[in-house]
């Protein structure tokens, strides 16, 4: 039961048998009730019939009843004296009386058996006009016993006013016969049916289910080859198997680009440290043999850049491992008006404009990162002024910094957000970085869920736009 297809096959098995013998067991209830309806229609008929005549006087040994087996009939009297039986029933069970032999009726009045008396009195018996009551039984005729229904109909004679109970009989073979004939049908064809539906069900989940086996066995493969470019293969359908192997490939595609950034990543990082520890080294040695050559601003110059590259590497590790955020209330005018500050004395100056009664909600110091990553870069390629300000705008915040530079050219505008990317001016140890502050900046731009992107600025030198979502006000 660990294949799908079988837990299916069974599932749908086990709901149709259920269902069928429910209907079944419906369907032979509903017969059995509509037959028996029937039967005790035909004993109430001859009940009827027989009571009419004793209804009009008829005496109980006049009285014309069935000859055939099929239509027993017992009259019994008032206190259970059995007063006439149709011909050839030898024993009756499920009437009032089990006895069936005619028994001495009580003397009649006198003057009560002329003949011309009963014509010329008008007295009439009366049938019952209530429901009769119907029961189950059993009857020997002529030696043959056999299953009956019973019904009882009550008269009283016109002349002597006396009570009867006559009851006719209709025999229950066909009732039986006909729903174990249904009954026999329906136990022979359950079983056929349910191995047809069992089938059936095998069959559609195994062809439904083959594309998730290929998709499988492709996924095996490329677990066991590595190779990430391989895709599975995706069916025509536009079912959820199809859905599935889209976004298969879909995650296999990302993972691939993940991979791929992440050896490009460890490739770039090895390169960058390896030129400071190369000249670091190399410095050292000279020093440890000559003292004199020793370049101690060069040596300090390449232990700060690699201190700086490996804090850089360090943030990009934990924003990869999906480091969140802190939810700290920060004055966004007063974060820039401090980093800023900082920065007096350098090469260009910083103008600073700001609109106060702004929040922004997330870390200091990785928002503080960021605002320095942009400061350094405009400054960098800045020829003689940097701008900063910060605005509000339909419920954000804007951190703006721009510069008079040469700017950046619009094709390139996507490609410097990228790790250990440098343009062409910016490749020398001196000018230039890493690479990884703009792709540190928008990485934490995004966790902090806003956005960075660069266009040209009114001085003609790049202008980077920082949006962060505005704080909620304090309750």
């Amino acid at each position: 039961m660990r294949s799908v297809r079988a837990r299916a096959a069974l599932g749908a098995t086990l709901v149709v048998a259920v269902a069928l013998i429910a209907a079944g067991a419906a369907v032979l209830l509903a017969l059995r009730s509509n037959l028996i309806d029937r039967t005790d229609l035909q004993a109430e008929v001859v009940a009827r019939e027989v009571a009419s005549q004793i209804a009009l006087d008829t005496p109980p040994d006049r009285l014309e009843l069935p000859d055939d087996e099929e239509r027993p009939v017992q009259v019994v009297e008032e206190g259970g004296r059995v007063a006439a039986v149709s011909e050839g029933l030898d024993a009756v069970s499920g009437t009032s009386s089990t006895g069936v032999a005619p028994q001495p009726s009580a003397p009649a009045s006198p003057g009560g058996d002329d003949d011309d008396d009963d014509d010329d009195d008008p007295a009439r018996g009366e049938v019952a006009n209530g429901a009769p009551r119907f029961t189950s039984g059993t009857a020997t005729v002529d030696g043959d016993a056999a299953d009956y229904r019973f019904a009882a109909v009550e008269v009283t004679s016109g002349r002597e006013q006396r009570t009867y109970t006559v009851y006719a009989g209709a025999p229950l073979a066909t009732e039986q016969e006909a729903v174990g004939t249904v009954r026999d049908a329906l136990l022979a064809g359950l079983p056929l049916l349910l191995a047809v539906v069992g089938s059936v069900t095998w069959l559609v989940t195994r062809r439904a289910l083959r594309p998730v086996e290929d998709i499988r066995s492709e996924m095996a493969a490329i677990t066991a080859s590595e190779d990430l470019s391989r895709r599975v293969p995706e069916p025509g359908s536009r079912d959820e198997v199809a859905r599935l192997a889209r976004t298969t490939n879909e995650t296999l595609a990302a993972l691939e680009a993940s991979v791929e950034r992440q050896r490009r990543f460890v490739a770039d990082a090895s390169h960058e440290l390896r030129s400071p520890i190369a000249s670091l080294r190399t410095q050292l040695e000279v020093g440890a043999a000559h003292p004199e050559l020793l370049d101690v601003p060069g040596a300090v110059e390449d232990t700060v850049r690699l201190q700086q590259l490996a804090a850089d590497l360090l943030l990009l590790a934990r924003l990869d491992a999906g480091e969140r955020p802190g939810e700290t209330r920060l004055d966004a005018a007063r974060l820039l008006r401090e980093e800023v500050a900082q920065r007096a004395g350098d090469r260009v100056s910083v103008s600073v404009s700001a609109e106060e009664g702004l929040d922004v909600a997330g870390s200091r110091g990785q928002l503080v990162r960021v605002l320095g990553n942009l400061l350094d870069n405009a400054q960098r390629h800045a020829a003689a002024s940097v701008t900063a300000s910060v605005r509000g705008e339909r419920g954000r915040v804007v951190f703006a910094v721009g510069d008079d530079g040469a700017g950046v050219p619009e094709d390139q505008r996507e490609r410097i957000f990228e790790r250990f990317v440098r343009l062409d001016d910016a490749r020398s140890r001196d000018e230039g970085g890493a690479g990884l502050g703009l792709a540190i900046a928008r990485d934490v731009a995004q966790r902090h869920g806003g956005t960075l992107t660069v266009s040209r600025s009114p001085a003609g030198g790049a202008l980077f736009e920082l949006s962060l979502p505005r704080a909620a006000e304090p309750s």
